[in-house]
């Protein structure tokens, strides 16, 4: 766990120092964009940042070439070349469409062949479990095929989340942990050793997003663009591809019994894992239902719209940041509840806390405005929306520069005793004094000045 552990902060570290340059880059390369009617942000703002997600790809998979208990995953399999050049080819794609903004079609060609050069090299799907009938082996072109699909969905499916400051790249944290801990789990746990590359794929992808995630947090310094977000889409899929296709049922009959019973106990996340689709439902879904959405209207299923999901939760009163957090609740509650079921798929108390998180999800979907309140003990720990404000205040607008301001308020008063912190730009109103009063005397005092 340690190496693993080293791998990631290493990746984090390089990710996270390389992005303040790379965005100095992209300024002084013209790579700022217009803003768009579908876009959120307010101010163009740098791409680019998938540069320093890359390097901090190839300085995680350097690190883990020379730790003794990583290296073997170099010496006995050919996955990690097959991801770094999938992941080289992709980049550079990315890139260019971030900087000159390519063709959508021309883009899939791409996606196709990074996909088919990972094939070329061994990362592919060899078998699936099937419940009931066991492990059906693949033939090359069922396996090529069924991986150039796995992967350019995937790769879809996270450039069309991208949409707010960090949600690509912390929902691809979320799914990239839970593969990582059932990797982990597989290869500690069961001895499979075809499971190592997918545990090390996980960690350095967890890495290149924590990494990237604080210039990418709302407000954002710089966007990951295409060459970052295809990026990590193919990662995320060479993880599930790795830890699916290529671990064999038939390694766990030792611990389970058979090859069917194995087959059936890893069920619940195998399938999951082979398809992972349900394990980043959300933007998988948010891909199906923009293809039906634009298809619909007559339009190409590539052409950008402000109908995917985040946009629509902006539309309903949400904010910004509680838009990603909400994005980030049901990525989680999918992904580590898909898990956590595979390990213990018999208790029925997990189930019982998928429904009641599923049940408080729904909740803050239907409470856009509703604004929690710190109790009386925190509130000079949290920001000022969060703090109590007392009802007697009587408020108004905070003077104009230049303005003296009038007389001091005297704690013994109870009518003075409500006072609103600066944060909030209101002082409070002296007893006596309504809100109109005080506020005409005040026009009247820069009338007279003028």
């Amino acid at each position: 766990m340690r190496d693993y552990l080293l791998t990631l902060c290493v990746t984090a570290a390089v990710t996270y120092l390389l992005t303040g340059p790379v965005r100095k880059f992209a300024i002084a390369t013209g790579a700022m964009p217009e803003i768009r009617a579908r876009d959120v942000h307010r101010e163009p703002t740098p791409r680019l940042g998938g540069i320093a997600m890359f390097f901090g790809l190839c300085a995680g998979l350097l690190v883990a070439d020379h730790l003794h208990s990583l290296n073997s995953v170099f010496e006995l399999s050919n996955e990690p070349r097959a991801l770094l050049s999938g992941a080289a080819l992709i980049w550079l794609i990315g890139v260019l469409d971030d900087k000159f903004e390519i063709d959508a079609l021309i883009k899939l060609g791409g996606q196709m062949i990074a996909a088919g050069v990972m094939v070329m090299q061994g990362l592919t799907i060899l078998w699936l479990p099937i419940p009931g009938v066991g492990t059906v082996s693949l033939t090359q072109w069922q396996g090529t095929l069924l991986t150039v699909a796995l992967v350019v969905v995937t790769i879809n499916a996270v450039n069309f989340v991208d949409g707010l400051d960090g949600l690509a790249a912390g929902m691809v944290c979320i799914a990239s942990a839970a593969f990582f801990l059932y990797a982990y789990r597989m290869w500690f746990g069961y001895g499979v050793e075809a499971a190592a590359p997918a545990t090390l794929f996980a960690s350095v992808l967890m890495g290149m997003c924590l990494g990237f995630l604080p210039h990418n947090m709302h407000p954002a310094r710089i966007f990951m663009g295409d060459s970052g977000s295809m990026l990590i889409g193919l990662v995320l899929a060479a993880s599930a591809i790795s830890v699916t296709g290529q671990v064999d049922p038939d390694a766990l009959k030792l611990f389970e019994g058979g090859t069917r019973q194995a087959t059936h106990a890893a069920l619940p996340v195998f399938i999951p894992l082979l398809l992972p689709l349900t394990i980043i439902a959300i933007p998988v879904a948010d891909l199906l239902l923009a293809i039906v959405r634009r298809t619909w209207k007559g339009k190409s299923p590539f052409a950008a719209d402000r109908g995917h999901l985040h946009h629509r939760l902006l539309e309903i009163g949400h904010s910004h940041s509680r838009a990603v957090l909400i994005m980030y609740f049901w990525s989680a509650l999918i992904a580590f509840g898909v898990v956590l079921y595979s390990v213990h798929s018999a208790s029925m108390w997990i189930v019982f806390a998928i429904v009641v998180l599923s049940f408080v999800g729904l909740v803050l979907l239907l409470l856009p405005r509703f604004t929690p309140r710190a109790p009386r003990w925190a509130e000079s720990f949290v920001p000022p929306r969060y703090r109590r404000r007392p009802r007697s205040a009587a408020l108004v607008p905070a003077p104009a520069p230049g303005i003296p301001p009038g007389p001091a308020a005297d704690p013994a008063d109870p009518a003075d005793a409500a006072a609103v912190s600066p944060e909030e730009g209101r002082i409070p109103v002296p007893a006596g004094i309504n809100g109109a009063t005080a506020i005409g005397s005040r026009s009247r005092f820069t009338a007279a000045r003028k």
